[in-house]
């Protein structure tokens, strides 16, 4: 998949953008605050309909402005293919596929796959469970579906177990209904999840140590209250009910999940350097590529924001050598270091381009302009 043009109208610091994209490497030069992460985040959009960095719609409209319109087009599975996003607010947004308005956002997941690696994603080591549930919910649901609808149904069960526990209610059968519909969908989470990071696990390791080199051993075990032989939704939230009516909420189900990250078999939240932090996130974030990948039968787009910093210069190196080979596709990448980006376009074989953003303005570079 690959995404050609870019239109950009009122989003963030941008007024007005027009980008003609490589379909190999596409670099983003400038200084911090000048907007660069903010055309990742354009992008982002498209095939997620929200923000990387978690701003609602209405923080993402351009200062003064009442509307925001993102439109992308792209060559996916070899047709030609157009996204238009608009926001306006105090309004539901609008998600256009080629001129039709999609009546769910919720179907368009998965349907433009993409990764994008970011220096939030320390959070994923370092953060609270939510953070590794998120990343997990949102891979496992560009390959399938039926997960999501699943997570939907969960969520929404959950909502309403949670409404009941806080107005104390004792209608057993309103219980028994909503616990009935949590149940269902928790089975396929959590068989989908267990699988996942059966499956991640590998190509994760395969992609840490051609950062990292050999000397260090990193694994991901899957933390789930359902993982224990014969344990049933239903049996965990029978014997969690007393203390749930206390605490006004649900204690037990996939909603607790996490994903354990371990380096030499010490937390890695604990015992893993910055650098090392740092290393293992973009390792997930590769493997979560070549997991959708194979899963979803086309390349993602691959966002790269400023994952240089931090790192020693073997590293670096070995990034480069791994994002510019044949089996990624197309990727997108900012940094505030021209040596970095003009070395990863020396090594791309197909077209690139550069382009140098200052103050919500992006000016293409000649590929062969000297630094």
């Amino acid at each position: 998949m690959i995404l050609r043009h870019l239109s950009i109208t009122n989003f963030k610091n941008f007024e007005e953008a027009r980008l003609e994209f490589s379909p190999k490497v596409n670099c983003f030069l400038g200084n911090n605050g000048m907007g660069k992460s903010n055309l990742l985040d354009a992008v982002y959009y498209l095939s997620f309909c929200k923000s990387f960095t978690g701003m609602t719609d209405s923080m993402v409209m351009r200062r003064g402005e009442d509307f925001a319109i993102l439109k992308g087009n792209y060559l996916r599975r070899g047709a030609e293919e157009e996204l238009v996003l608009g926001m306006s607010r105090g309004k539901r947004k609008s998600l256009k596929r080629g001129g039709k308005e999609y009546d769910r956002l919720s179907s368009h997941i998965g349907a433009f796959p993409l990764v994008i690696a970011a220096p939030i994603d320390i959070d994923l080591i370092r953060g609270a469970g939510d953070e590794r549930r998120r990343l997990m919910d949102m891979v496992i649901s560009q390959s399938d579906p039926v997960y999501l609808d699943n997570l939907l149904r969960y969520n929404r069960a959950l909502e309403q177990r949670n409404r009941l526990l806080r107005d104390h209610s004792v209608d057993h059968n309103l219980y028994m209904a909503v616990e009935l519909q949590m149940d269902m969908a928790a089975t396929y989470l959590h068989n989908a999840r267990s699988r996942w990071v059966e499956t991640l696990t590998e190509i994760f390791n395969t992609f840490y140590h051609a950062i990292a080199g050999e000397g260090e051993n990193v694994t991901l075990r899957y933390i789930s209250t359902l993982s224990s032989p014969g344990t049933s939704m239903t049996s965990l939230l029978d014997s969690a009910r007393r203390h749930d009516e206390i605490v006004g909420h649900t204690s037990v189900g996939p909603h607790r999940d996490d994903i354990e990250m371990l380096i030499d078999d010490m937390p890695m939240r604990r015992a893993g350097s910055q650098g090392q932090c740092k290393t293992y996130s973009l390792a997930l974030r590769l493997a979560q590529y070549e997991f959708l990948r194979s899963s979803c039968g086309m390349m993602p787009l691959l966002l790269l924001d400023d994952i240089f910093d931090k790192l020693d210069a073997t590293r670096v190196e070995r990034i480069m050598e791994l994002v510019t080979q044949s089996d990624f596709g197309q990727i997108f990448i900012t940094d505030t270091n021209r040596t970095h980006l003009d070395d990863i376009m020396s090594r791309t074989t197909g077209d690139y381009k550069l382009w140098l953003v200052s103050h919500g303005t992006v000016e293409p570079i000649n590929n062969h302009e000297t630094h």
